[in-house]
């Protein structure tokens, strides 16, 4: 076990934990940070996306020691009160079913958007492109990413 120093949300923290332990699991169950989930295991589903120093990475597959002096959003970040324009445009359309894949997505089109406020269709299928969301939401998940991008400032 090492103990890592890591900034998660604005905030430093410490983790001790072996230190190819996904980001994904310390993240759950050493910080107690829960909005990111577990999908597949494999960076294939986008279930687990974080921001590290703002861009969209899978914390299932990447290791704690790989983080370093990264800074480490999740969802629980994005906004402490629902104010972040993705939020609100995923409220606004009433993206979620289940839910389950929500908070990856959103992480998703949150790091498109920082880099790119005003995408076009392309470029945010190919932004969202690996995020799956199993009760076919997609052209809810489209059309509030296209409503936040015109909340941006």
């Amino acid at each position: 076990m090492a103990l890592f120093k890591l900034q998660v949300n604005g905030k430093s923290v410490e983790a001790d934990v072996e230190a190819d332990t996904p980001l994904l699991w310390v993240l759950r169950d050493s910080l107690h940070l829960v909005g990111t989930k577990y999908g597949c295991g494999i960076a294939q589903c986008g279930a687990c996306t974080v921001h590290l120093n703002g861009t969209a990475v899978r914390s299932c597959t990447l290791p704690v020691s790989a983080v370093k002096d990264s800074k480490v959003t999740t969802i629980e970040g994005l906004s402490e009160d629902g104010s972040h324009p993705v939020q609100q445009a995923w409220m606004e359309v009433d993206v979620p079913q289940c839910g389950y894949c929500q908070a990856g997505q959103m992480m998703s089109a949150a790091a498109l958007l920082q880099k790119n406020p005003h995408p076009s269709e392309e470029q945010i299928e190919t932004a969202m492109n690996g995020n799956i969301c199993r009760c076919g939401t997609y052209h809810r998940i489209f059309e509030a990413i296209q409503l936040a991008s015109t909340k941006m400032k």
